[in-house]
C-alpha cells in the first residue's frame, strides 16, 4: 500500500475547494476549536514527558547512588526508571489515540465535509 492509496480520488461530486475556502475555514470557529483542543492535549503531555525524561537523565548523571539502589536481585532503580520511559511513551501514545478518536477525528471529519461535501 502506498500513500496514494490512502488519498481518496477526486470526483465531480467532491471537487477540491479553492485556496480561499481553505483560508476561510482556517479562520472559522470550528477550526480554531479543533486546534485549541489539540494544543490543550499535546502541550501538557509534551511538557510532562520532557520533564520526566530530563529528571531521569539528571538522576542518572548526578544521583548515581540513588539510581544504583537494588530493587530485585541485580535490577536497580535506574533500570526500572529506564523501562518506565518506554512504558510512559506507550501510555502517552494510547492516550493520544483515544483522545484523537473521541475529540479530534469527528471535528476534523465535520470540517472536511463542510469544505468538500460528504464522502461518497
Amino acid at each position: 500500500m502506498t500513500t496514494a492509496d490512502l488519498i481518496p480520488e477526486r470526483s465531480p461530486e467532491r471537487p477540491t475547494p479553492d485556496a480561499q475556502a481553505f483560508i476561510d475555514m482556517q479562520a472559522s470557529p470550528e477550526f480554531q476549536e479543533l486546534r485549541s483542543r489539540l494544543r490543550r492535549f499535546v502541550f501538557p503531555m509534551t511538557a510532562f514527558f520532557l520533564a520526566w525524561y530530563a529528571t531521569y537523565v539528571l538522576l542518572a548523571t548526578y544521583a548515581t547512588d540513588f539510581m544504583a539502589t537494588k530493587v530485585i536481585g541485580n535490577v536497580n532503580l535506574g533500570v526500572v526508571l529506564g523501562l518506565g520511559q518506554f512504558v510512559s511513551t506507550f501510555v502517552i501514545t494510547a492516550l493520544y489515540v483515544k483522545f484523537a478518536n473521541r475529540e479530534l477525528d469527528p471535528r476534523a471529519t465535520a470540517i472536511r465535509e463542510e469544505l468538500e461535501g460528504p464522502a461518497k
